[in-house]
């Protein structure tokens, strides 16, 4: 068995179901061509999702999709892909990426690390993005972590080079997880320096949830990352 098999096969992440608003349901039904995409086995073209060849932006677990619609509209010459398995969150960017007419996002509901080895073509990620994953807090849970070092060695692949990598936690001791895979890892060099954490850029916009744990004093930490020749 191999080791991203072994990670798919131990989820990352809980599918939390729950009744759909008007909104979510049309997102995920009526405008969903427009947004979505159906994944089989074959690699997808980007320059065919999105009409054009500018840099695709990858985020996993986007939530309720807020910042990631938030960035989208600021960065309009760049293409963001978004993968997510809370259909309420996927229902919810696509019904305001609609109203809001966007043209550079789209959206996979299905599980990243099978998109990700299934559908997303070697060397074609300029970004990637993973702001606030489920930290896993009890130590028998931290198998389920996704930043692990398959993960990595699957996600370098995918990656062109000098892309850049940013994670945000609000969880300390994930924070450490995370740096110290990363810095680990053969293919990844920390922008920062050495075990330092990145200040917050503009570009990754502070969330209501964020907003309310800064009032609160809990701390955020945002650890980028570059992906090295070789890899």
């Amino acid at each position: 068995m191999t080791e991203t098999k072994h990670l798919r096969k131990i989820q990352s992440f809980v599918k939390r179901s729950g009744r759909l608003s008007k909104g979510q349901s049309l997102g995920l039904n009526e405008l969903w061509a427009d947004y979505g995409i159906n994944v089989d086995k074959t690699l997808l073209n980007f320059e065919e999702v999105f009409g054009n060849k500018s840099e695709v932006t990858l985020e996993v677990g986007f939530g309720n999709g807020d910042s990631l619609l938030e960035m989208a509209i600021h960065e309009p010459g760049q293409n963001f892909l978004g993968i997510e398995v809370y259909e309420a969150g996927v229902g919810r960017l696509v019904n305001e990426a609609s109203k809001k007419r966007i043209s550079n996002l789209r959206v996979i509901k299905e599980d990243a690390i099978e998109v990700l080895e299934n559908n997303i073509p070697d060397g074609s990620i300029s970004n990637f993005q993973l702001f606030f994953p489920d930290p896993w807090h009890k130590k028998r849970h931290h198998k389920r972590r996704i930043v692990q070092k398959s993960f990595l060695d699957l996600l370098s692949r995918k990656l062109i080079n000098d892309a850049i990598v940013h994670v945000a936690t609000d969880w300390e001791e994930y924070a450490e997880h995370i740096m110290e895979t990363l810095e680990s890892h053969p293919h990844f060099k920390n922008r920062a320096g050495d075990h330092m954490y990145s200040e917050r850029p503009q570009y990754r916009p502070l969330t209501k949830f964020e907003n309310r744990g800064q009032k609160l004093g809990h701390g955020v930490w945002d650890i980028i990352f570059t992906k090295t020749k070789g890899g």
